[in-house]
């Protein structure tokens, strides 16, 4: 270790580191809501300086495997590097007007992460939201800052009079999170290979791009957030279509919420029959995906036949899959080490491929080739980042994996691989289908999925998982929507266990967003009220209408919203209130 690194342990650095007609109302719109247009002020004019479109003030590099050396580092024009030179750390930080870049040399030292530092001064009234790893999990909100909270990818800053944000371009080759606090902001990427230091060898690494927005005096943060995100995605190509289906609307069934793996070749059939009969007469054909479940042969004796079938029906076929799940008997030498895993005992991490492996990509690849060959349009693919990295997103942290443990190939960092095993996903689905990740990294998947079902689970069973999950997600995840790809806030169960007053307002609000729009019909729950809504909700969809939450800096779930036609209130309190209990996270390991 050089004279100028600080030895410290791995331990230490993770530790520091609306009803429709009878119950819609309209609004006054706050302050902070209004004003959407105005000109972007010049840096003398912003009250929120973003300074890090400049070179930094501090730079760090933590390098190791198991224990972590950190090396600071001196600048000599656009070059960071190690007093000393005996590390051979290289950063280099391009500034320009529009965008930065950072790269990194380490031909010798296995590097973890890089820490840039800009000084600068927020004031006490400042409010800080950040995005999620890989989904959200109802915690996504307006707060303080918070001196230690991760801020994955992007931050938007508020005060009263204006909005800025600061983020990374998608497609970066580092996991990256901001902190800002009074003194200062922050930005970390996450270089590693599984828990350990990436081994760059001779490779000069682009890790990533930063961009900045500077909304105007009274810009509504909605509208910012909107243009951060189109920056973040400037440069790279996302389609508008896939063969003859329109990527601008998705709607249809999906039986999980109300079958829950214990679905049916009839129930597929009658949820055609059933989306079918209520959808528009437009060119924007339905779809009716299958769930988990369909693997028991004895109640899905041909998936190909079933595809053709509901396609008989002018509804598009679409299938859920899995792909990185390995079989039981898959030899050792072509799976994840278990040490990734986060959970209670190693014995339990899922078995799963390595996809730095070429035949066990290749065996990845090979599931969502047959669910093609069967004959589906809608391939939805869940589980790889819990999968890849040993954890859900929620206990991420500023850390998405931990352990002492590595990829195959320790030449990639975490996001290189993960970005590879996407494109290798396209590449077997092809260019005419439409791809929708669930437990997928947002800002890796820009330009490679169509969808992304961008928060955990609701439920068919409980109305609390979707209050929390499905309208935080909806509300603070919409500035994404037709940028970084179609938004799916996770379907609406119409089920007897879930109140339809609750059920008929989260079927609305998705309907006015105009994302996707996946229903769940349990027949037991489907009666003439409910079929007139649903053709109503249809029928919006189709017409790709947009909206906005109004109140999403006070609340995680909004209530007030406004949509391309009218201001919208809902009530999403039980009569008894709601639980005060964790509601955990859905669809464990297996």
């Amino acid at each position: 270790m050089s004279k100028t690194g600080t030895s410290i342990t791995r331990r230490a650095l993770l530790k520091n580191a609306a009803l429709p007609a009878a119950g819609a109302a309209l609004l006054p719109q706050t302050d902070w809501a209004q004003k959407p247009g105005g000109t972007r002020p010049s840096s003398t004019q912003s009250l929120l300086h973003l300074p890090v479109l400049s070179q930094p003030d501090l730079a760090f590099a933590f390098a190791g495997n198991v224990e972590t050396d950190r090396y600071n580092l001196s600048r000599a024009g656009s070059a960071w590097t190690e007093s000393s030179g005996s590390a051979g750390v290289r950063v280099d930080f391009l500034p320009g007007a529009q965008q930065s870049t950072v790269s990194l040399e380490s031909p010798t030292l296995p590097v973890q992460r890089i820490h840039l530092r800009w000084k600068s001064r927020f004031s006490d009234d400042v409010l800080a939201l950040g995005d999620a790893w890989e989904r959200s999990y109802g915690d996504l909100e307006w707060r303080p800052l918070q001196a230690e909270r991760a801020l994955p990818w992007y931050t938007m800053l508020h005060t009263k009079e204006q909005t800025a944000g600061v983020g990374v371009k998608t497609g970066a080759a580092s996991f990256a999170f901001w902190q800002v606090d009074r003194s200062g902001i922050s930005l970390w990427l996450d270089i590693r290979n599984g828990g350990n230091g990436v081994q760059l060898g001779d490779r000069k690494l682009q890790l990533a791009t930063i961009v900045t927005q500077i909304g105007a005096s009274g810009e509504s943060a909605f509208t910012v957030t909107q243009r951060l995100c189109r920056a973040m995605t400037e440069g790279t190509k996302i389609p508008r279509k896939r063969g003859v289906t329109s990527l601008d609307v998705i709607y249809g069934s999906n039986d999980w919420y109300y079958a829950y793996g214990h679905n049916t070749q009839d129930g597929i059939l009658r949820d055609a029959d059933l989306i079918r009969s209520l959808a528009p007469a437009t060119e924007n054909k339905p779809f009716t995906v299958i769930d988990d479940g369909y693997q028991d042969r004895s109640r899905f004796p041909s998936l190909q036949k079933l595809a053709t079938e509901i396609r008989s029906r002018q509804v598009i076929p679409g299938i859920w899959i899995r792909p990185l799940r390995a079989p039981a008997k898959t030899s050792s030498t072509l799976l994840l080490p278990a040490a990734r895993w986060n959970g209670p005992s190693s014995e339990q991490a899922p078995l799963a491929y390595d996809p730095t492996i070429p035949e066990a990509l290749e065996a990845t690849a090979a599931v969502a080739t047959e669910a093609c060959e069967w004959g589906f349009d809608l391939i939805k693919h869940d589980f790889t980042t819990f999968e890849l990295l040993g954890q859900w997103g929620s206990q991420m942290g500023a850390s998405p994996t931990q352990g002492n443990w590595h990829f195959n190939d320790r030449t990639l960092t975490n996001a290189e691989i993960v970005t590879t095993l996407y494109r290798r996903l396209r590449a077997s689905c092809g260019e005419e289908r439409v791809i929708l990740g669930c437990n997928t990294v947002g800002h890796l998947s820009v330009g490679i999925f169509d969808a992304s079902r961008t928060g955990d689970d609701v439920s068919g069973k409980e109305w609390e998982r979707t209050r929390r999950t499905g309208v935080n997600t909806l509300a603070f995840r919409m500035p994404q929507h037709k940028t970084f790809y179609s938004l799916d806030a996770d379907c609406v169960p119409l089920t007897p266990d879930v109140p339809w007053s609750m059920s008929r307002q989260w079927l609305d609000v998705v309907a006015n967003s105009g994302s996707v729009l996946l229903v769940s019909p349990d027949p037991r729950a489907i009666g003439k009220e409910q079929q007139t809504a649903l053709r109503e909700a249809f029928e919006r969809c189709v017409h790709r209408p947009s909206s906005e939450p109004l109140d999403w800096i006070e609340t995680r779930a909004p209530h007030a919203w406004r949509s391309s036609v009218r201001p919208y209130t809902y009530d999403w309190i039980l009569e008894e209130g709601e639980s005060p209990f964790p509601i955990g996270i859905q669809r464990g390991p297996d």
